[in-house]
């Protein structure tokens, strides 16, 4: 098979490596790629929302599966001008992927199939959002509605908090016209856990659970980040919970989107609080998380592949994953002055003395090739991921690599698995 990825994240690597590992893998594209994709397969010059090129690579190349790893090619149609070219395409259609695209359609999705979630309300005056924060008190959760790359999201701890937020999503356009409308949703309080299933328009396999770390600082402290680490599995999490969640989430979900006439395929990523009350959704996303695809792939023991070609195909209701039994876990190391203003261009060095440590693994994220060296290229710069036979051990050795990184301009968190490895209360 000739396949083609698209991306340049530290979740586009850990595919990359994933898919080339495969037998039914004759060649791997990935457009456009980042110093370590480059290593799995070939990059090729092609921006990831530049749909036109994309078909046209995929045509020409005789392309037999297009994987799309970001969110906003999805929601901007990439899937419907792949079928519409006859290459078949792992993601959800556009109509699909508003599951991610808009959060206030997410919600109504939500209430039509009975899903738990957090009560909601949608505001597009800032004023009458307001109104709304001061009747209902804080803590309180507002959202712009749109894609907002991960930090959309404010959990406001005081009323004021949260009209600040407002203002800086609806009137000053912090995330441009994703922030035109906003979602207010009641805080829910627990658990926060990342949790992904492959769909093909009827079917759900569940797929694994992660956690999570979001704000930027240790103890979880500072802004929202697209993601500063995560781990798997949970201790949280348990087969009941994944029996709950498949039964009044996922297929319900599936359901409901497939009477809308927009059958979802592809990875439903569902956001989760565990509350006293059970699972809760705090929202959906289309397509794999980051960082938590990269503990996904180091944990799964089948072949990806055909796993893709079957939630493409409807084939999911016969199809089987086995995970490994070790814990996995992976530690971002950002440019300094990431979720704000960073420079780029800074070389990291020690990158094969990283990747020799034992069950250790690097995965590129904002990273690019400048005179045979790995350069910054972004906010979230490397994914220092690592397996063992306990978390404890995992992360051990993750941070045993990330100590072999020789990047005085980055930084990483060193808590990276707290949640579960904090002494009981």
């Amino acid at each position: 098979m000739k396949v083609l990825l698209v991306g340049s994240g530290g979740r586009e690597h850990a595919l990359a490596w994933a898919i080339v590992a495969s037998p039914l893998c004759d060649r791997l594209w990935i457009a456009p790629g980042n110093a370590g994709t480059a290593e799995e397969g070939e990059n090729v010059a092609i921006a990831a929302d530049d749909l036109p090129g994309l078909v046209a690579f995929a045509r020409d190349k005789a392309v037999d599966l297009v994987v799309v790893g970001p969110e906003a090619p999805l929601v901007a149609g990439l899937a419907d001008a792949l079928a519409a070219a006859g290459v078949k395409c792992f993601g959800p259609t556009a109509a699909a992927a508003r599951l991610e695209g808009s959060k206030a359609f997410m919600k109504e999705v939500c209430d039509e199939a009975r899903v738990p979630t957090a009560a909601w309300a949608r505001f597009s005056d800032p004023d009458a959002a307001k109104t709304y924060v001061r009747a209902r008190g804080a803590p309180i959760v507002v959202k712009a509605d749109g894609l907002a790359a991960g930090k959309g999201v404010v959990v406001a701890a005081t009323v004021e908090n949260a009209l600040a937020a407002l203002d800086a999503i609806m009137v000053s356009r912090a995330h441009g016209d994703a922030g035109a409308s906003v979602v207010i949703e009641e805080f829910l309080d627990g658990e926060e856990i990342s949790f992904f299933a492959l769909c093909d328009g009827t079917h759900a396999l569940p797929m694994l659970a992660a956690q999570d770390h979001k704000r930027v600082g240790d103890g979880d402290t500072g802004p929202n980040t697209g993601g500063m680490g995560a781990y798997s599995p949970p201790p949280a999490w348990t087969p009941a919970h994944e029996t709950q969640v498949m039964d009044t989430m996922i297929r319900p979900t599936l359901a409901a989107m497939a009477r809308r006439g927009a059958p979802f395929r592809g990875v439903l990523f569902a956001g989760l609080m565990l509350t006293v009350n059970g699972p809760k959704l705090l929202e959906y996303n289309v397509r794999f998380g980051d960082p938590e695809c990269q503990v996904l792939m180091l944990r799964l023991q089948s072949d990806l592949l055909p796993a893709l070609l079957a939630a493409c195909d409807g084939e999911l209701e016969k199809f089987a994953l086995r995970l490994r039994p070790e814990a996995a876990i992976v530690v971002v190391m950002a440019a300094k002055g990431y979720p704000g203003t960073y420079a780029k261009g800074s070389v990291i060095g020690g990158l094969e003395a990283a990747a020799a440590v034992p069950d250790a693994m690097i995965f590129h994220a904002g990273t690019a090739l400048k005179d045979g060296k790995a350069v910054a290229n972004g906010g979230r710069v490397l994914a220092v991921g690592a397996t063992g036979g306990t978390l404890r051990a995992a992360r051990e050795a993750a941070y045993a690599a990330v100590d072999r990184v020789q990047w005085p301009d980055g930084f990483c968190r060193r808590d990276i698995g707290w949640r579960a490895l904090r002494p009981p209360a």
